[in-house]
């Protein structure tokens, strides 16, 4: 694997960089043109940043607002978390579940969370509706496997907790009951979320930006900001492509914010790698050995999570989290250790091999929750989705939109306060790798 970008010590993005080889776009086609034109010297707003909430917030700046609208990126659209995400569309974000922000915040603000990331899965089916995207979605159904006796006793309990304080119709399924969908001698019981389920996360991207240039967005690919200089009446940027000055900002960049770009932003939000393997496709014998059928997608309960779904094609996709650095990425004994994990999960495939693996960058906040908000300085950003931000990725484009437009947005934390500092920043890195080492000790010894 060539040199990976690392935005915890990178000071700019690189430009002219093809996208990540993945099974996502190994059959696409990657050749755009979204800087033909010059980059003109002022702009209304501009949005760094073209994944899921650049493309979101642009096009609802656009469409919505009649604004006009200035879109940069270093490389293609959706070159970072966008193009490299396994697909999967839950309802949530960050790392915090309904019984958690309940027990943080309460149960009338749980429920308001809940509403929200319902609103969120709305936002995807509509911008799907509205750019007749076909982004191979699979049937609704998702599992949070219990990889131990315990968990699965706290994922019943969870169940009911869930059914009773927000209606929402989940059902848990013993061992037995779970063997009809997965045969896994780590598989204890799950918890089943109905609306959850598996897209291809590349197709819905290169549909988004299509959908927002039709609206008006001036896409401009190959272009990374490289500093900005508040002038009190905008901000003068600096960009690989020349400089332009805007009259209103918003950097949608989230996990892939090089390190000076915007201190608050790296502060706040912890680039953490999460890699993934895809299998060739599995022969029909293979799949019954396993108990998969079409639209399976699974998480487990781990600390470390891993995360696994069956392909349209019958490939199998398996991911976890990877190297703490960019530098150690392309070492072999990452993807080698995914592809152990998917034998001890499923023993039916001991033996098969992986034919792609790639890696991306997460953002992850310091209290697990992410943010849409405003800097001192007037700049707008949302980030810190902790690896689950598909659905709601494109409703906090929303949301930065209308806090732009000077709109009241629902009274979550999620809109009333910035990111919150890590502590001891410049040791983030040194206690990621601790914490490493304490979840595999508690995945195996304590859950």
């Amino acid at each position: 694997m060539p040199s990976f970008y690392d935005p915890y010590v990178a000071t700019s993005l690189p430009t002219d960089v093809s996208y990540v080889s993945s099974y996502w776009t190994a059959n696409a086609i990657n050749s755009c043109d979204h800087n033909a034109a010059a980059l003109p010297e002022q702009a209304e707003i501009v949005v760094v940043g073209a994944g899921y909430t650049g493309l979101s917030c642009a096009y609802e700046l656009s469409q919505r607002y009649n604004r006009k609208v200035v879109l940069l990126e270093a490389n293609q659209p959706g070159w970072g978390c966008s193009s490299r995400n396994a697909g999967f569309v839950l309802r949530g974000t960050g790392r915090l579940g309904l019984s958690q922000l309940k027990a943080r915040f309460g149960l009338e603000q749980a429920q308001l969370f809940h509403q929200e990331y319902g609103l969120a899965l709305q936002r995807l089916k509509d911008l799907v509706a509205a750019g007749n995207i076909d982004c191979q979605a699979q049937t609704p159904g998702y599992l949070k496997i219990a990889h131990t006796v315990k968990q699965a006793q706290l994922l019943q309990q969870q169940a009911e907790r869930l059914q009773r304080d927000f209606a929402y119709a989940v059902s848990f399924l013993d061992q037995s009951a779970l063997q009809g969908c997965i045969n896994s001698p780590g598989a204890f019981g799950a918890l089943r979320l109905p609306d959850c389920y598996g897209i291809n996360p590349f197709l819905l991207l290169r549909g988004l930006a299509g959908l927002a240039e039709r609206s008006g967005v001036k896409v401009f690919a190959n272009t990374s900001l490289r500093a900005i200089n508040h002038t009190g009446a905008g901000y003068q940027l600096t960009t690989s492509a020349g400089s332009l000055h805007c009259e209103q900002l918003v950097l949608a960049t989230n996990a892939y914010t090089p390190k000076n770009i915007l201190p608050e932003l790296n502060r706040g939000c912890l680039p953490v790698l999460s890699s993934i393997i895809v299998t060739r496709p599995l022969t029909a014998s293979e799949l019954s050995a396993c108990g998969l059928t079409p639209g399976f997608m699974a998480m487990d309960t781990r600390a470390l999570k891993y995360y696994y779904r069956l392909l349209p094609d019958n490939r199998l996709l398996f991911g976890g989290r990877s190297a703490i650095s960019g530098a150690d990425l392309a070492k072999p004994q990452y993807p080698a250790q995914l592809r152990q994990a998917l034998w001890q999960t499923l023993p039916a495939l001991q033996g098969i091999d992986y034919q792609y693996h790639w890696a991306g960058w997460v953002g992850v906040s310091y209290d697990d929750l992410p943010r849409v908000a405003q800097t001192s300085e007037g700049i707008y950003y949302a980030a810190g989705y902790c690896g689950s931000g598909i659905s709601y990725s494109l409703l906090a484009g929303q949301r930065l939109a209308e806090k732009l437009m000077g709109e009241t947005l629902p009274p979550l934390p999620l809109y009333q306060s910035p990111l919150q500092p890590f502590p001891f920043t410049r040791g983030r890195r040194l206690a990621q790798y601790a914490y490493y080492q304490w979840a595999q000790f508690a995945d195996r010894f304590l859950s």
